[in-house]
C-alpha cells in the first residue's frame, strides 16, 4: 500500500526517485513465480530491512491476496533509522535528515534516527511527520525483488507478514483471471524503477570511490553542563562521506564532468544534508525534555 510515485529530473544521476520514467541501462527480465515452488537461487537469503517472510508472488499462493487500504500504513518503518537511499532521492531527503555513506560498498542511507531501531519521523498512527520524505524503499514495501541468478532474472516478491497483505484486499495481486492486475503492474514498474536507481547509485558510489573523494566523517553532539559551559563533547556516529578538501582540489575539468552529468549536485545535496545532525540532536533533546520525570518514592 505504501507504494506511490514520484518525478523525474534530468541528467544520469540527477533523476528523481523511483516512480518516473528514466533513461535506463540494461536490467535483467523480470518474472513472477508460476508455481508455489521457490525458484532456484530466486528466494532472498539473510536480512533485509522491513522484510520478514518474503515470497515470490506466485498466483497459486496469493491469487486471493491483496492489499488492504489502511490510514497509517507506514507502522512498519518505526524500526528503520537509517534507510537504504538511492542517488536521485539525493535532494529531496536531504532536507529532512543526513545522508550518509556506510560499510565496504559505501551504501548511501537516510538517517532517520540516533537509536538502533527507532525512526523519529514516523508517528504513532503509521504516518511519517508532515514534510518529511519518505525513501523509495520505503514506499517500495511490500514488494522486493530477489536474484534468481540461475535464470538471469529478477523474481518479484512480496512479503507476506505485511499487516495490509490481507486474503481479500482492497487492491488483489491478481484479477479474476488470474492474471497480475494493474495495482500489481503498477508495483512491478516501480519495483524496475527502483532496480534502475539502484544501479545508478552503484555508479554514482563507484565514480566517488575512482575519484578518491570519501573520507570518514564524524558526528559530534556537545551537551551544555548545568552551570551553562559546554560539556564533554559525544560522538553520535562515525560514517563516509565526501571530502569537501578533495573535491576542492579535482582539476577543473573533473568538476565539470561531475556538473555536466549531474553528480555535482548531488554531492553538495549530501554535503548540505549534513546540518541535519543537528535537526535530530533538536528534536531528540525536545522529546526528552517533554517526557514526565519519575517522582521520586
Amino acid at each position: 500500500m505504501p507504494l506511490f510515485f514520484g518525478s523525474a529530473r534530468s541528467g544520469p544521476f540527477a533523476r528523481g526517485g523511483p516512480g518516473g520514467r528514466v533513461g535506463a541501462p540494461e536490467i535483467r527480465r523480470f518474472s513472477m513465480s508460476e508455481t508455489t515452488q521457490v525458484p532456484a537461487g530466486g528466494e532472498l537469503t539473510g536480512s533485509v530491512l522491513f522484510y520478514n517472510k518474503p515470497e515470490p508472488l506466485a498466483r497459486e499462493l496469493h491469487g486471493k491476496l491483496g492489499v488492504k487500504r489502511m490510514d497509517g500504513p507506514f507502522k512498519f518503518a518505526r524500526t528503520g533509522h537509517a534507510i537504504p537511499l538511492t542517488v536521485g532521492e539525493f535532494p529531496l531527503a536531504a532536507v529532512s535528515g543526513p545522508i550518509i555513506f556506510v560499510g565496504d560498498e559505501k551504501l548511501p542511507i537516510a538517517v532517520m534516527g540516533l537509536n538502533a531501531n527507532e525512526n523519529m519521523f514516523v508517528q504513532d498512527n503509521g504516518l511519517f511527520e508532515p514534510g518529511v520524505y519518505i525513501p523509495a524503499y520505503v514506499r517500495r514495501y511490500p514488494f522486493v525483488f530477489a536474484n534468481d541468478t540461475q535464470n538471469n532474472q529478477m523474481v518479484l516478491c512480496v512479503d507476506r507478514a505485511a499487516e495490509f497483505v490481507v486474503e481479500g484486499g482492497d487492491m488483489p495481486f491478481f484479477d479474476e483471471k488470474g492474471e497480475p492486475s494493474d495495482y500489481t503492474k503498477q508495483c512491478i514498474e516501480f519495483c524496475n524503477n527502483f532496480e534502475v536507481e539502484r544501479q545508478r547509485t552503484m555508479s554514482f558510489v563507484q565514480l566517488l570511490k575512482d575519484l578518491d573523494l570519501f573520507e570518514t566523517k564524524t558526528a559530534q553532539f556537545t551537551p551544555t553542563n548545568p552551570d551553562g559551559t559546554p560539556g564533554q563533547p559525544q560522538k553520535i556516529a562515525e560514517y563516509f562521506g565526501v571530502s569537501e578538501d578533495k573535491l576542492a582540489k579535482l582539476p577543473s575539468e573533473k568538476l565539470v564532468e561531475l556538473r555536466d552529468n549531474g553528480a555535482l549536485g548531488q554531492i553538495y545535496a549530501h554535503l548540505l544534508s549534513l546540518v541535519g545532525w543537528d535537526r535530530l540532536v533538536a528534536i531528540a533533546m525536545a522529546r526528552q525534555a517533554q517526557r514526565p520525570v519519575a517522582a521520586n518514592g
